[in-house]
């Protein structure tokens, strides 16, 4: 394998590159997937039947508090990937864990939420609108908890293995995906829930 030191580890081989390549392509069907799920909720936001509306349910504060948990990650998960570019083996465990860590903070707020929005009689099937909500929300917390599980993962390998190209190379497109998860949440914070309380 020819590794090319005057490219970031992540990029230091053919395959490397390719790897990334393939996943910028991943995150297109992925664009597609979220694109679908936002067309049906907006096509069914005011399909309320005898079910609570968006104002109804919708909670500020706890959706403040997950949009918070969920940036921050974003951003100690960058800070995580430049550590990994300096070589600092140890500041990117620890930002890369604050990462994974802020990711759990956010699913436990947003599965709280869904208990409240059970408890007050909002579920999967009281209505088009709550059904094209929970599955544009659990579809979003699916993607979070994969992220999790994947990102635990790769933490593990750098402990015992340090900076290689294939560690490096996981990391960093650990952290696309991550970025992505951000996006579509400031997109769901936006057209979900700013729209659905006004």
């Amino acid at each position: 394998m020819k590794i090319d030191d005057t490219l970031p580890l992540e990029y230091s081989t053919e395959e490397n590159s390719n790897k990334i390549f393939g996943f910028w392509l991943f995150l297109g069907a992925e664009i597609a997937l979220f694109s679908t799920l936002f067309a049906v909720y907006f096509t069914l936001w005011n399909r309320t039947g005898t079910g609570p509306t968006g104002p109804e349910i919708f909670e500020m504060n706890g959706v403040l508090i997950e949009t918070f948990l969920l940036l921050t990650s974003s951003f100690t998960c960058g800070l995580a990937i430049h550590a990994m570019r300096l070589g600092l083996k140890k500041p990117m465990m620890i930002f890369f864990s604050i990462t994974l860590l802020l990711g759990l903070g956010f699913l436990t707020v947003e599965i709280i939420e869904f208990f409240t929005y059970v408890h007050e009689g909002a579920t999967l099937t009281t209505s088009a609108f709550l059904s094209s909500l929970f599955v544009l929300l659990g579809t979003h917390g699916a993607h979070v908890t994969f992220g999790l599980l994947w990102g635990t993962a790769i933490l593990l390998q750098v402990k015992r293995q340090g900076f290689t190209p294939e560690t490096a190379n996981k990391s960093f497109i650990f952290s696309l995906y991550w970025h992505f998860l951000d996006v579509v949440w400031i997109f769901i914070f936006s057209f979900v829930y700013l729209k659905g309380m006004m």
